[in-house]
């Protein structure tokens, strides 16, 4: 038997097998495309730091088996300060939304959404956001809202809080976004990204 032996010369590092990307999944529900616009800048924020980051719709897209992705990303609606039901998106079709956005939206697609355990065994990190018309008193932003709500029921289904829910505005219920939001949406991918590979 040849034995080989391989020398590093002193003082050169030992060299490593590349890391793994880090990977995201962004579930949104949008009744009138704002928060569609700021999912698509929150992914452009995590893609920018180099996180293979993938969007869904709930409003065609049912949730996987099991969520494999190192990082999940909810974004909604504020209705009557929490995530929309069949009663408050009806009323939003009412107002001029797809009636199409009626069916199904994130709270639904939580009760079936679950981490994949075998590949985060300690959970897999959750983050979100809330699109929302008015501002609340700010003691009760952390608490009333779409996004406090999405991280209480992904906590339940085994998710693991990754960051602060992060509030949004649009300038009246259907919109515009109010200026700067689009931006700050980005930023905030970016920083969720870097917390997720510890930059």
């Amino acid at each position: 038997m040849v034995l080989v032996l391989l020398l590093v010369p002193e003082g050169s590092a030992v060299p490593h097998p590349p890391t793994r990307p880090r990977s995201a999944l962004v579930v949104f529900e949008s009744m009138f495309g704002n928060t569609g616009h700021l999912t698509r800048a929150v992914a452009a924020g995590l893609r920018g730091q180099g996180v293979d980051t993938l969007t869904l719709d709930v409003a065609i897209a049912a949730p996987p088996e099991r969520v494999t992705a190192d990082l999940l990303v909810l974004g909604a609606p504020t209705h009557s300060g929490s995530l929309s039901d069949i009663t408050t998106r009806a009323d939003a079709v009412r107002q001029g939304a797809s009636s199409d956005r009626m069916i199904g939206g994130l709270r639904e697609w939580l009760v079936h959404a679950h981490p994949d355990t075998a590949v985060h065994p300690g959970g897999v990190p959750v983050a979100a956001f809330d699109c929302r018309a008015h501002r609340l008193d700010p003691h009760r932003d952390a608490v009333d809202g779409a996004a406090p709500s999405a991280l209480a029921m992904a906590g339940l289904q085994g998710f693991v809080p990754h960051a602060e829910p992060e509030v949004f505005y649009v300038r009246d219920l259907l919109g515009p976004l109010a200026p700067g939001e689009m931006e700050r949406a980005a930023a905030w991918g970016r920083r969720l990204a870097r917390a997720l590979v510890g930059v």
